[in-house]
């Protein structure tokens, strides 16, 4: 009863704080002219959101943030070596999002950090994963208990880190694409996520996730079409990471591409598109990621949207059932 007590108190205070962020940070960042640049390359519907004010993932950010330190001081919640390493990981790909943002409205273009910037950052933010891991006496073993897999990665197993990190923010970073997508879609993976932590000992984790979860709610306050705010990668790339970083600390990294199945779709949208062209010189979607490919097809925005999350909810659902299983 705790626990379920903590669970919604959790969810709630997080949609608050994110809710009342957002009446506060959105007119700020439009008096900082803080606008959205519209690549060239979408259709006309998106050009009218040339000027939306982006960076708003600062909004779930520091209400997640702000909750949990809250939580940590009156003792509500224990602090872990998990719950740092998620901080550290959210926090520091937040960070690697909004230098990215930033750099993308000084220029004036989509160009913000270089990609080598980028990985050199996410580099860093995985050998601290990797430290605080160790020194907790985590580890270093890809495990599947139900089909009897167990390999030693040893050193190997930073590497590992590091590559579902990229991955998973890379995915989700290319999902941002229309009004509340990956906002909602992030949110049906982290209550996922947040009752496989729960239900298998994880409470340091799953009460974090439950509190983002809260935050991503406040701020589809004003995500959802006609979107007030744009997350950014300030907000993608930290959301993505930390779905990473949580599917490892669980050990449940099988089950985040179940959870997170449309995000990997949209992955795969872009590789085949990207090797078909290449190859043979013909396109196998009519844009990518593949969420335009409808948009191209006739589909209205928020038709699209609805019908991702619905498949994004039958995968979460699926995903829990899994992750607990596994």
């Amino acid at each position: 009863m705790l626990l379920l007590t903590k669970a919604v108190f959790a969810v709630m205070i997080g949609f608050l704080l994110s809710s009342l962020l957002g009446l506060i940070l959105i007119p700020w960042l439009k008096k900082m002219k803080v606008g959205q640049t519209i690549s060239v390359f979408v259709g006309e519907a998106h050009r009218k959101k040339e000027g939306t004010p982006t960076m708003g993932g600062i909004i779930f950010i520091l209400a997640t943030v702000i909750t949990i330190l809250a939580l940590l001081v009156t003792r509500k919640v224990d602090y872990t070596s998990n719950l740092g390493i998620v901080l550290l990981v959210f926090i520091g790909y937040g960070i690697i999002g909004f230098l990215d943002d930033y750099l993308s409205i000084k220029k004036k273009n989509n160009e913000g950090l270089t990609t080598y910037q980028k990985l050199l950052m996410q580099v860093l933010i995985a050998i601290g994963f990797f430290y605080i891991y160790m020194k907790s006496g985590g580890q270093t073993s890809f495990t599947v208990g139900t089909l009897h897999i167990d390999v030693e990665l040893g050193w190997v197993y930073g590497m590992f880190i590091l590559l579902v990190l990229v991955g998973a923010s890379n995915a989700i970073n290319l999902t941002d694409g229309l009004d509340g997508l990956a906002g909602g879609l992030s949110a049906i993976a982290f209550i996922a996520f947040s009752l496989i932590s729960l239900m298998v000992g994880y409470e340091d984790i799953g009460i974090f996730g439950l509190i983002l979860c809260g935050s991503l709610f406040g701020f589809l306050v004003f995500n959802t079409y006609p979107a007030k705010v744009f997350m950014g990668d300030t907000g993608s790339l930290a959301l993505g990471g930390t779905m990473g970083a949580i599917a490892i600390l669980t050990h449940r990294e099988i089950t985040l591409v179940v959870v997170a199945g449309v995000f990997v779709v949209e992955t795969l949208s872009v590789i085949i598109q990207t090797i078909s062209v290449q190859l043979f010189h013909r396109k196998v979607f009519l844009m990518t990621p593949i969420h335009h490919h409808f948009e191209k097809l006739g589909w209205k925005e928020p038709d699209i949207v609805k019908l991702f999350w619905i498949f994004g909810l039958i995968l979460a659902m699926s995903g829990i059932i899994f992750g607990v299983w596994l």
